[in-house]
């Protein structure tokens, strides 16, 4: 995106889709796997908010393997959420499983 171009897309686009990203390491020494909130399909955005995933407890940090998980993480006080002003362009490929 162009200079300004992230705040621009946040402050005028309801349409963005969030990927919840951590920079703690899983117990196993492994990197956290970012997750989104939506899947492809017709009228999908392709415009990410990273919102930062922040473990409370970082002995406590584990891999989501959805939205909902950590949304229920968060309402627990497991985890805190920090949307970040870094908006990505990205599309999303695959197969839906």
């Amino acid at each position: 995106m162009p200079p300004g171009g992230e705040g621009s897309n946040l402050g005028h686009n309801g349409s963005i889709n969030v990927i919840y990203q951590s920079d703690g390491w899983l117990p196993d020494g492994g990197m956290f796997v970012s997750v989104l909130d939506a899947i492809q399909g017709d009228g999908f955005n392709p415009l990410w908010q990273e919102v930062q995933i922040v473990f409370n407890h970082p002995a406590s940090c584990r891999q989501f393997t959805s939205d909902t998980e950590i949304l229920a993480a968060a309402a627990a006080g497991e985890v805190t959420l920090l949307p970040t002003d870094e908006v990505y362009r990205c599309s999303v490929i695959g197969k839906k499983q």
